[in-house]
């Protein structure tokens, strides 16, 4: 049942005319939903309450998910049940951005959720034991800050392993190089020519692949990480690993606009809004000094 809904509220969103990431990201936050009723074993003939909703927005901050993330989260479930409300699938409203959305003080609106360098380090050694591909998309994730939109549609033409550089089609279809490090590179060379060579969709024009088709999903990417971060003790996700990747530049003291152009994002007036800030617990230290 939940499916056959969630298959028509994908429907509506594409006839909608929103874009390919909007119905994905919707489709996606409510599937996430969807699972976590099915693990609460609540009655699936109601898709939608207010408690469903506050029980599942309280599941996620106590997970660690950051506020943006959250807040995306309410967007998408609010447009789900507008959607329910025409289809008179509900009888009620029961989400308002308004009310529901998390609202930050001045000064913190724009802090991002980031590994700090010993759950990095965490995160590489797992990495270890993984197989090649899996191994292969942490570090493009880690050491790339690509999204993992961007990351699903590599393909084998992107790669320039005589300049180490990847080609990257980004949003509005915007193209950009990133360097690759060396070790990016040498894992990226031991899958190409073991893993992936043994696959049945080996002739795709994709760098990664998926057992069931010719590249991987990204909502596959987004289990797996759940998965690792399940392991390793806390929240991990794809755009937690871009941060951290855009964050640590920084930090080193890469040059802003550099940081901006490796990102792709529209304009460094986005770079400077998210990552020129300090952590809670740097805002911390600084109080002590006093």
């Amino acid at each position: 049942m939940q499916n056959q809904r969630l298959n028509q509220f994908r429907t509506w969103l594409e006839e909608d005319g929103r874009a390919i990431s909007t119905v994905c990201s919707y489709v996606s936050d409510v599937s996430k939903f969807n699972q976590y009723l099915m693990e609460k074993n609540v009655d699936l003939a109601v898709p939608i309450s207010r408690f469903y909703f506050i029980s599942y927005m309280k599941h996620l901050e106590a997970e660690g998910m950051a506020i943006s993330t959250r807040n995306k989260k309410v967007n998408s479930l609010k447009v789900y049940n507008d959607w329910l409300f025409r289809n008179r699938m509900v009888n009620e409203i029961f989400i308002s951005i308004k009310k529901d959305k998390v609202k930050v003080a001045y000064g913190s609106e724009a802090e991002v959720s980031v590994l700090n360098d010993q759950q990095v380090e965490q995160f590489l050694f797992y990495l270890e034991k993984e197989i090649q591909r899996n191994k292969l998309i942490g570090y493009l994730l880690l050491y790339t800050g690509i999204r993992v939109s961007e990351l699903v549609h590599i393909q084998l033409t992107d790669v320039d392993q005589l300049t180490s550089h990847l080609t990257v089609r980004g949003k509005g279809g915007k193209v950009r190089e990133i360097p690759l490090r060396k070790d990016v590179l040498e894992v990226m060379k031991q899958y190409i020519k073991g893993e992936r060579m043994q696959s049945k969709f080996a002739d795709s024009s994709y760098l990664l692949l998926s057992q069931r088709a010719e590249k991987i999903h990204r909502d596959a990417v987004r289990r797996w990480l759940d998965q690792v971060g399940s392991a390793l003790g806390f929240h991990i996700h794809p755009h937690m690993l871009r941060h951290t990747f855009c964050t640590r530049l920084i930090r080193n003291g890469a040059e802003i606009s550099t940081v901006s152009k490796l990102a792709g994002h529209a304009g460094i007036n986005m770079t400077v809004k998210y990552y020129i800030n300090t952590s809670k617990k740097e805002k911390q230290s600084a109080v002590d000094l006093l």
